[in-house]
């Protein structure tokens, strides 16, 4: 019987649509039913491993439908004997209040106890208790998987595959494990992982596949949270390498190493596959032509893997020919996901958080006219005072203000400091000031109520406000970082004092030094930090807009940290 490999994912829902994500262990047709209405799909191979995507349509806004999952007419979802709900596709009503909770920094099941209670198990049993309000979407902004961290079960598993044994960790009897399985469904071999590639870090597409299983697919709680929660994504660099792409040196580095190919290819077109294509309208994937590209090669070869490795390859070398953010547009909220890893701009003469055609896209997605406008980076636009402006003074130098010695000491410390945010960018971070001002002031249309950055990575909360200047906007950044991975002690102190008020002023003296000018916005933290593993959720109704942070206290507990209206 053909099984369920990982999913079902409610991935992106519109008023009357609803999009479910499946791998399964062969090639399969996949059914959703839904009440009255059911959509299918044949699936598609990728290395081997087989994937669908269910597009279902004719739902009412605000549906909340109960469905099964099918494979060749064999029911496999919901499971039998399951303790949970059965799953729901939910479809948005702009008319009503919008829930968007967000975070990022989520390990992997965590048997050692050092990363705390995970927050997104326990939001699947607040919801099933009915404790707390159903999210209309969830918003995970990077470091879905960490593919350069990997935890003892991940490591058993790679140990296994490079030894030459097989290990039932993640997923016991499906072929794929076994290396795969062909298009006609006979198992393929496995092929061996790069040379030399570090023992704890994923080596290529294979290993990825596992580690999403593991992710995702091993507590229960996650997985039916996730079959019934509409979820949208975007990476950072730990789902491919910690401080992927903070420079040019750095990429002629990585690029250097023997195995880096294969790190990198199967790091982009496994993040594709279980992450980006969700994260597409129905119109969007189906005008995607690599999607095309994809579907037509499985068809007629059995294997689209060759397909999707030339495309990856192609989108860390030229970043120009992927776009990885995405806007969608739910009544008068506009969400905006950017992309502040693949499509960076990084040459020998000119460095960019994004290149020019992203820049570009980005500049149109900022319009007025909407009551709230929210930019979701995975990356803190607004960071503390003193970490922006320790940042922009590391670019100064490492980009040769202070001298070509200064400049080498300066990558160091970057690379080892992990000064990589948008204010390492100073001229991006200056160009989307710019875009915000225009918006909040009301030159591209009327002005939202806010304009609010949704943003991660840095493993704390807070609340930072723009003060300056005047706008008719409120003008916000909204952090939530981890779901499951606290930043350890030391840490944690250095960046207390690092956002009190004040602490800014001796780094702004230094940035001066290096000739960085003034940021055309300033901005303090008003809330935070606060450094328990949390979700945040933005709550719009009309034109107010508030958030709250909560975190787990057990598995299956979650406490409030913080309420805050961002309307003012």
């Amino acid at each position: 019987m053909t099984a369920l490999v990982l999913g079902p994912l409610l991935r992106h829902v519109g008023e009357s649509t609803a999009t479910v994500w499946v791998e399964t262990d062969r090639p399969c047709r996949v059914l959703v039913r839904a009440g009255d209405v059911e959509a299918g799909a044949e699936t598609f191979t990728i290395h081997g491993h087989h994937f669908a995507l269910v597009e279902v349509g004719g739902l009412a806004p605000g549906a909340r439908v109960p469905y099964q999952v099918e494979l060749n007419g064999a029911r496999v979802w919901p499971e039998e004997g399951s303790t949970f709900p059965d799953s729901q596709l939910r479809t948005l009503d702009p008319s009503g209040t919008l829930r968007v909770s967000f975070g990022s920094c989520r390990r992997s099941p965590d048997r050692e106890g050092k990363a705390g209670f995970d927050t997104l198990a326990a939001l699947a049993h607040h919801l099933v208790r009915g404790d707390t309000a159903w999210p209309d979407i969830l918003l995970m902004v990077g470091d879905q998987v960490y593919a350069d961290e990997l935890d003892p079960a991940m490591r058993e598993i790679v140990r296994a595959r490079r030894d030459g044994r097989q290990t039932g960790t993640a997923e016991p009897s499906t072929p794929a494990n076994r290396g795969g399985t062909s298009g006609t469904g006979e198992v393929a071999e496995p092929k061996p992982p790069a040379e030399a590639c570090p023992d704890d870090e994923i080596a290529d597409f294979e290993e990825y596949t596992q580690l999403y299983r593991l992710a995702w697919r091993e507590d229960p709680a996650v997985r039916w949270l996730l079959s019934t929660v509409p979820s949208l994504t975007v990476f950072d660099d730990h789902d491919i390498r910690d401080d992927w792409n903070t420079s040019y040196t750095w990429r002629q580095q990585m690029w250097a190493l023997p195995w880096w190919r294969d790190r990198i290819v199967g790091g982009i077109s496994s993040y594709w596959v279980y992450q980006h294509l969700g994260n597409l309208s129905p119109e969007e994937r189906m005008a995607n032509e690599v999607f095309t590209a994809v579907r037509e090669a499985s068809a007629s070869s059995g294997d689209s893997g060759k397909v999707l490795d030339e495309f990856a390859e192609r989108a860390d070398r030229e970043p120009a020919t992927a776009r990885w953010s995405y806007a969608h547009e739910w009544g008068r909220t506009r969400l905006v996901v950017v992309d502040s890893r693949c499509s960076r701009l990084l040459t020998p003469e000119r460095r960019g958080m994004l290149d020019d055609e992203e820049f570009d896209w980005l500049d149109r997605q900022f319009q007025g006219d909407v009551d709230h406008l929210l930019v979701a980076s995975s990356l803190p636009y607004l960071l503390a005072p003193a970490i922006h402006h320790a940042e922009s003074w590391n670019e100064a130098v490492a980009e040769g203000a202070w001298g070509t010695r200064a400049a080498g000491a300066g990558e160091k410390i970057r690379q080892a400091a992990d000064l990589e945010h948008w204010a390492a960018f100073e001229r991006s971070f200056r160009e989307v000031a710019n875009d915000v001002i225009a918006v909040a002031r009301g030159e591209r249309g009327t002005a939202p109520a806010t304009v609010a950055f949704l943003s991660g990575d840095v493993h704390y909360s807070y609340l930072a406000r723009v003060t300056s200047p005047d706008m008719a906007s409120d003008v916000v950044q909204v952090v939530c970082s981890p779901l499951r991975n606290p930043l350890p002690g030391k840490y944690q102190w250095a960046n207390r004092f690092a956002c009190a008020r004040g602490v800014g002023m001796p780094f702004r003296w230094l940035a001066r030094m290096a000739r960085v000018p003034r940021p055309p916005l300033r901005w303090r933290i008003t809330d935070g930090p606060w450094f328990d593993n949390a979700i945040a959720t933005v709550e719009l109704t009309g034109r107010d807009s508030r958030v709250q942070w909560q975190s787990p206290t057990t598995p299956t507990e979650l406490t409030q940290i913080s309420t805050i209206s961002i309307t003012r």
